[in-house]
C-alpha cells in the first residue's frame, strides 16, 4: 500500500532507526490485511479493508498524510462496493512491450517487466491489463492502471490494484485464476503529497471506460 518512496535530505542514524522500524510495522500490517481480506467474503473483505486503511492513514507514522492532515483525517473515500467488479482472469504471455525504467529519487530506479497480460477483460472493460514483475531482490507484482474517472473523479495518475512487494495481493481463485477486485484500488502515496515519487500507470494500461469501483478522490 505505501507503494512509492518518501524524498528528502540524508537523516540520522536515529531518523533512520525510526523510520524504517516504522515502516517495517506498516508492512507488517499490510500484509495482515491482506491476509485477513483473502479468507473473508469479498464484500465483508472490503469493509475491513478500509477501516484499517483508516486507522493507518490517520494514526500511523507512515501514513502518507503529513502530521497536521491526520490530525482532522477522518475517513478514505471509496465508491460503492461493485460486485461485478470483481474478476477472475487468466493470464497470457506479454509480447511486444517495452520494458519501463522508472526514476525514484533517492532509491535510484525501478525496472517493470511486462510478463503476463490478463484474458477476458476486454469484454467487460474494453482492455486487456499487464501484469509487471519489479525487478531487483526478491521482485514482485506490479498492477497499476488508469481509467476514464481519472483528473475527474480518481487520481489524474492512475491507481494501483497489486503490488505484491508491499503485500497488497488478493489472491487466486480455485482453479489457479488472478483474483482483479477494483474496489480494493487505492492511490499511490504521491496523490497525498509531493514528498513521495511514486511510479504511475502506463499507458497501456489505461481502460477506456470509467471504473467506479475503489478509491476516489477524498475531500479533506
Amino acid at each position: 500500500m505505501t507503494e512509492s518512496v518518501q524524498a528528502g535530505a540524508t537523516p540520522s542514524p536515529q531518523t533512520t532507526l525510526d523510520t524504517l522500524s516504522s515502516l517495517h510495522d506498516w508492512r507488517r500490517r499490510i500484509s495482515d490485511l491482506y491476509s485477513a481480506v483473502r479468507a473473508m467474503p469479498p464484500a465483508e473483505g472490503w469493509a475491513h479493508w478500509r477501516q484499517v486503511r483508516d486507522r493507518l492513514f490517520g494514526g500511523h507514522a507512515q501514513s502518507p498524510l503529513d502530521a497536521g492532515r491526520r490530525a482532522h483525517f477522518q475517513t478514505l473515500n471509496y465508491f460503492p462496493y461493485d460486485p461485478a467488479l470483481r474478476f477472475e482472469v487468466a493470464l497470457g504471455p506479454a509480447s511486444d512491450l517495452d520494458v519501463i525504467d522508472i526514476e525514484l529519487g533517492r532509491d535510484g530506479r525501478m525496472r517493470l517487466t511486462p510478463y503476463a497480460l490478463t484474458r477476458g477483460l476486454r469484454e467487460r472493460l474494453g482492455a486487456e491489463l499487464t501484469l509487471y514483475w519489479i525487478e531487483g531482490y526478491g521482485g514482485g507484482v506490479f498492477v497499476p492502471f488508469g481509467d476514464a474517472t481519472n483528473a475527474k473523479e480518481t487520481f489524474a495518475g492512475g491507481r494501483y490494484l497489486l503490488d505484491t512487494i508491499k503485500s497488497a495481493d488478493l489472491g487466486q481463485s480455485g482453479d489457479g485464476q488472478m483474483i482483479f477486485d477494483f474496489n480494493f484500488a487505492y492511490y499511490p502515496s504521491c496523490a497525498y503529497s509531493e514528498a513521495w515519487v511514486c511510479p504511475l500507470s502506463p499507458s497501456e494500461n489505461r481502460l477506456p471506460v470509467p471504473i467506479r469501483a475503489g478509491e476516489r478522490t477524498t475531500p479533506f
